[in-house]
This record gives C-alpha cells, sequence and structure tokens, in this order.
C-alpha cells in the first residue's frame, strides 16, 4: 500500500529525485496515453487538470501540444512539484501546485474544467469514490477523464517474478477490493463502480501493453539498480532488509536475465480508461 503521506515524503522525494529514469521508465506508455488525452481534449481553449501530476511530464506534453490549453497539474509531493515547474519554463500555459486531493477542496470551480488527466496518478486516493464527485462537481458538462492505471500485478513482472526472485519470497496476495497503492485499480469493475456512483459515465477501458524500461545506455545494470533500489516494490524490501547490500547483489544478478543489449526492460501491462462527465 502506498498512500499520500508517503507520496508527500519519502516516496514523492525518490521519485522527485529519479524523475528522469521514471519517464524513461513509462517511456512505452506515454504515446498511448498522449494520444488518447489529445483525443478527447476540447476542440479550442479551456482548462486541463493533471491529477498526481508527478514531475509534469503528462501536463507539459499536453501544454506543447496544445497551447490554447490552460493545463493545471497537482501533486501531494512538494518535491515532485518543484521538479515539474523546473521544468515548465518554458510553456507559459503549464502550471503546478501542491495539493492533497484527498482532503483540498474546492480542486476547482464548479463546472470549469474541461478534461482530468493522470498517468497512474488515480490509485492511491484514501477514498477515491469521494475524490471522484469532486473532479466531477468541477467539470463542465460533457469534460472528459483520461486516465492510465497498472493491470494485476502478476502481468507485470517487475512487481511480481523479479520482486520474488531478489526476495525468495512471492508478493504478498492482493487483496479484495480497493486499497491505495500501484497496483489499487487493477480489477477494472473497481474503478467502473468509483466513476460511475461519481456521476461519470465510464467506457471499457482498454488494455495496453508496454516496454517498461528500467535500464539503457552504457551501463543498463547499473542504471536499472539505480532505479529499482528507490522506486517501486523491491525498494521497499530493500529497506527493510536485514542485508541490503545483499539484496542490492541479489537484484543485479537477476536484471541480467531481462538484458537484451544495451537496455533492461521489463514486459507492462496497463489500462487506458476514458469516462465523460
Amino acid at each position: 500500500m502506498t498512500n499520500a503521506a508517503e507520496w508527500s515524503g519519502p516516496v514523492g522525494n525518490a521519485w522527485a529525485q529519479e524523475w528522469h529514469r521514471t519517464d524513461r521508465m513509462f517511456s512505452g506508455l506515454a504515446p498511448h496515453l498522449d494520444a488518447a488525452i489529445l483525443a478527447a481534449a476540447p476542440p479550442a481553449g479551456g482548462k486541463a487538470l493533471d491529477i498526481g501530476c508527478g514531475a509534469g511530464s503528462t501536463s507539459l506534453a499536453l501544454a506543447s501540444a496544445r497551447p490554447d490549453l490552460m493545463v493545471t497539474g497537482i501533486d501531494v509531493s512538494p518535491e515532485l512539484v518543484a521538479v515539474a515547474q523546473s521544468r515548465a519554463q518554458a510553456s507559459p500555459n503549464c502550471t503546478f501546485l501542491t495539493a492533497d486531493l484527498d482532503h483540498d477542496t474546492p480542486i476547482a470551480d464548479p463546472n470549469s474544467v474541461d478534461l482530468f488527466v493522470s498517468r497512474h496518478g488515480v490509485m492511491f486516493f484514501a477514498d477515491p469514490g469521494a475524490t471522484f464527485v469532486r473532479l466531477r462537481a468541477a467539470a463542465r458538462p460533457g469534460a472528459a477523464l483520461v486516465f492510465s492505471c497498472f493491470r494485476a500485478a502478476a502481468a507485470n513482472p517487475w512487481a511480481s517474478t523479479l520482486v520474488a526472485d531478489v526476495t525468495g519470497a512471492a508478493p504478498a496476495a492482493t487483496t479484495t477490493g480497493y486499497a491505495p497503492g500501484p497496483f489499487g485499480f487493477a480489477d477494472p469493475a473497481i474503478p467502473a463502480a468509483f466513476l460511475a456512483a461519481a456521476g461519470w459515465q465510464p467506457a471499457e477501458p482498454e488494455p495496453i501493453d508496454f516496454t517498461y524500461i528500467a535500464g539503457d545506455g552504457a551501463d543498463p545494470l547499473a542504471e536499472a539498480v539505480a532505479l529499482l533500489r528507490r522506486i517501486g516494490p523491491i525498494a521497499s524490501a530493500i529497506r527493510t532488509a536485514a542485508d541490503p547490500h545483499a539484496m542490492v547483489d541479489r537484484l543485479a544478478t537477476m536484471l541480467e536475465r531481462y538484458r537484451t543489449g544495451d537496455l533492461i526492460a521489463f514486459p507492462a501491462a496497463a489500462w487506458l480508461w476514458r469516462a465523460t462527465a
């Protein structure tokens, strides 16, 4: 489980420091998500809100493609927002702010937002149902919501097979129902129910398979170890291990299985959701 308190503290800090690597990690997903966002954007002008914007990649891609659209990225992590702001110097139509959407209201003026987007930022709310209600209240009639989230951990070996190989124990079984975390929306019935109850009209989610790049370049193994020892489920195991150095060494050994030339990468699986207000 990963909650807002962790994102506003050590988890968010790690992602802020590793934003180059996490952007690379999602580079195979970004074209699918960005294309869906542009297809859902209002035809001219308007206001967009990026939920859990992180270091700002999705906000900045949208702002660049649509300079007539005012884009606001919101994240609970002040460190991530600071990175996003630093990247937005040449994007006058893109701003970022720190807020906890579980508690900070109003998100925006009622009936004022034309487009809501998120790259894997919607699975960490303490109460997604209440948050989707607040988003719906801020939406103009017919506004679009587009977001991505992971499918099951079993379809994402960096969070399942690799964890078992490195730690010697399979990841804990997923609980039924919703719990905040990267796989909180893996079961599509869960977000579908939250969205419908909040007054959104969700379409069937689209499965997206992409390449999760952990390391590349001259020393992809070192790059992958540097990322995964700080980001994701193995990072949590390393922090609590009796011998973290031994676990990092085992991680490096296991990662060699996923090396092809100058790339260490995993198959990854996501859902792409679309809904209308």
